[in-house]
C-alpha cells in the first residue's frame, strides 16, 4: 500500500470527490429474474453461537431454501485480539446441530472460497487501492493515543465521539513525509456527498446522512485488516450476495456501506434487517447469560427443532404463529413481507413446552423413536452406571415402553433419568418397616396383588390394571384403596409421589413387578 500511496503522490493527483448521487433503485422482495438467490450469515467467532445469531442465521437459511437458493457460512475473523479459541468450529457445529447447515463455508468449501475473512486480506487491499486511486479513500497517520483524546474529549462536552478528519486534507507532500516514518498507515473513506436512499425489505425507505454525523471511518487497519465496512461490502460482492439478511443494529450502517458500493462501482444487495431478539422483559440478550448459547440447550436436552420454534414463534414473517412447526413448515410458510418492526419477545420459561410438542413428534415416528431409545439408553448408562443391578433395562423394547407411556408428561428425554424416575432403572432399597407404617396389613396386599399378576399373565393394560386393583381393594376389609396404592407405589420406587402405580406397573412389567413386592415380602 506504501507503495501504492507514494506513485499516486508523484502523479500529483488531488482527491476526487466522492458521493456522484445515484437514482433509488426500488427494491424487490423477491429475486431479480434469472439471478440466484444468495444468503449469508457472517458472524465473528469472538463467542460461540447464542440465540440472537441462531435466529439471523434461521432466517437466512429458510430464506434460502424456500427461494432455492444458497446459504453461506462466512466468519468475520479480522480482529485477531478478540477471537475466541474453538468459536469457529463451534458455530459451524451448532449450525449443523440444529439442522440449518450451511451450503458454502470454511468447513465444506464451496466456489466462492475462502470463507474466513483472515483469508481473503489480498481482496481488501485490492478494493483499498481502488479507492485510494479514486481519492475516495486516503491515508491516516493518526496514532492510537490522539484518537483516544478525541473520544474522551467529545465525552466529556457530552457530544457524540467521532473523528475530526484531520489527514483528510493532508497535502502530497505531508503524506510523503509521514510516509517515510509510518510507511503502514490505516486507511479510511471519505464520508461526502450525499447518501444515497434505500429501500430496506423490512424497515422501508431509508437514507442515514452518516457524513454530518461521523468522522471518515477505518476501512483497513495498519495491520493490513479490513474493519467491517469495507470487508462486508467486498466480501457479499464477490461472493454474489443477492440479499443481506442481517440485525437491526446495522440499518443505520448501510447508507455507508452503500456509498462504499458506489465509490468502488459495485451494485448492492438488497437488504433486509431484522428486528432484535429480546429477554421476554425487553432486555438486551447478553453472552453473560450463561444460558443462551446452543451449547447449553444441546446439554440439557432440548431439540433443535424446539428451539426453532420458539425463536420464530415470539417473532413475524409468519401468517399466524403456532406451537409445533417443523422446519419444513417453516420454509413453506415465511414471508420476508410479513416481518414487521417489532423486537421479537423471547419467554424461554415456555420452552419445555415447545420441547413437549417436539418430543412427541418425534416418539410418533418410528424412526425418530428407535434414534430416541438410543439416546435415552446412552442417558441411562451415563445417570447410573455401575447401579445397574439388572442390565435387562437397557433392551430396546424396555426403553422404548417407557418412552411411549412417559411422552405425555416429560419434556425432555433427560427427565426419565431423573431422580423421580430411578426406580426405572434400579431397584429401590425399601423395608417392610417403611410399608408397615402405611398399613398394617403388607403381607396380605403383597399376596393379592402377586396373585393378580399371576392369574392376568403378561397381558395387564393401565386401564384393565386400574380396575383390578380398585376391586381388590374394595375386597380387603379395613384397607383404604388410597393407602394401598400408597404401599404399592412405595414398595415399587421408593417414592411417595410419581407416576400412577398403574402405569408403574406396566413400565416394570409383571416379572419386575413380582420380585419388587417379593423382596419386600422376604426383608
Amino acid at each position: 500500500m506504501a507503495v501504492l500511496l507514494k506513485r499516486l503522490l508523484q502523479t500529483g493527483r488531488p482527491p476526487a470527490a466522492l458521493g456522484r448521487r445515484v437514482g433509488r433503485r426500488e427494491a424487490s422482495l423477491g429475486t431479480d429474474p434469472g439471478a440466484a438467490v444468495r444468503v449469508r450469515f457472517a458472524p465473528s467467532p469472538t463467542g460461540f453461537l447464542h440465540l440472537g445469531g441462531l435466529r439471523t442465521a434461521l432466517y437466512n437459511y429458510i430464506f434460502a431454501k424456500k427461494h432455492q437458493g444458497s446459504f453461506i457460512l462466512r466468519l468475520e475473523d479480522t480482529d485477531q485480539t478478540r477471537l475466541v479459541p474453538g468459536a469457529a468450529e463451534n458455530i459451524e457445529d451448532m449450525l449443523e446441530w440444529a439442522g440449518i447447515p450451511p451450503d458454502e463455508s470454511p468447513r465444506r468449501g464451496g466456489p466462492a472460497g475462502p470463507y474466513l475473512q483472515s483469508q481473503r486480506l489480498a481482496l481488501y487491499a485490492q478494493a483499498t487501492e481502488a479507492l485510494l486511486r479514486s481519492g475516495a479513500a486516503y491515508p491516516c497517520f493518526c496514532s492510537p493515543q490522539r484518537l483516544e483524546l478525541l473520544k474522551k474529549e467529545a465525552l466529556r462536552n457530552r457530544q457524540t465521539p467521532r473523528y475530526d478528519n484531520r489527514c483528510r486534507n493532508l497535502s502530497s507532500v505531508q503524506v510523503a513525509q509521514k510516509l517515510a516514518t509510518d510507511p503502514k498507515p490505516a486507511v479510511r473513506f471519505r464520508l461526502e456527498g450525499e447518501t444515497p436512499a434505500f429501500q430496506d425489505l423490512v424497515y422501508g425507505w431509508n437514507r442515514h446522512e452518516v457524513a454530518s454525523v461521523e468522522g471518515d471511518p477505518v476501512i483497513l487497519k495498519s495491520d493490513g485488516f479490513p474493519t467491517y465496512h469495507l470487508a462486508c461490502v467486498v466480501d457479499d460482492h464477490h461472493m454474489g450476495i443477492s440479499h443481506v439478511l442481517r440485525g437491526s443494529e446495522w440499518l443505520v450502517s448501510t447508507s455507508k456501506h452503500l456509498l462504499l458500493y458506489q465509490a468502488l462501482g459495485w451494485r448492492p444487495p438488497h437488504f433486509a434487517h431484522l428486528p432484535l431478539l429480546l429477554n421476554r422483559d425487553g432486555s438486551k440478550l447478553s453472552k453473560r447469560q450463561g444460558d443462551i448459547f446452543l451449547e447449553h440447550f444441546a446439554a440439557a436436552g432440548f431439540l433443535p427443532d424446539a428451539l426453532l420454534d420458539i425463536i420464530t414463534n415470539c417473532g413475524s414473517g409468519f401468517a399466524e404463529n403456532q406451537m409445533g412447526r417443523t422446519l419444513p413448515e417453516l420454509i413453506t410458510q415465511f414471508d420476508l413481507t410479513r416481518i414487521t418492526c417489532h423486537s421479537a419477545l423471547l419467554d424461554l420459561e415456555k420452552l419445555p413446552e415447545f420441547n413437549r410438542l417436539h418430543l412427541r413428534r418425534l416418539v410418533s415416528e418410528e424412526t425418530q423413536r428407535r434414534q430416541l431409545v438410543g439416546k435415552l439408553q446412552v442417558l441411562v448408562e451415563e445417570a447410573f452406571g455401575s447401579q445397574l443391578q439388572d442390565r435387562h433395562v437397557l433392551d430396546p423394547a424396555y426403553v422404548e415402553r417407557i418412552i411411549l407411556l412417559r411422552q405425555h408428561h416429560i419434556s425432555r428425554l433427560q427427565d426419565l433419568v431423573s431422580p423421580a424416575h430411578s426406580y426405572l432403572w434400579t431397584r429401590p432399597a425399601v423395608g417392610r418397616a417403611q410399608l408397615g407404617a402405611i398399613s398394617e396389613k403388607v403381607d396380605v396386599i403383597a399376596e393379592r396383588v402377586l396373585g393378580l399378576l399371576e392369574g392376568s399373565g403378561t397381558s395387564l393394560s393401565q386401564d384393565v390394571l386400574n380396575r383390578e386393583l380398585k376391586k381388590l381393594s374394595e375386597s380387603l376389609e379395613g384397607i383404604k384403596h388410597s393407602h394401598m396404592m400408597k404401599l404399592l407405589r412405595v414398595a415399587l420406587s421408593g417414592q411417595l409421589q410419581g407416576p400412577p402405580v398403574a402405569e408403574m406397573m406396566v413400565s416394570l412389567g409383571p416379572k419386575e413387578v413380582r420380585q419388587r413386592i417379593q423382596k419386600v415380602l422376604s426383608s
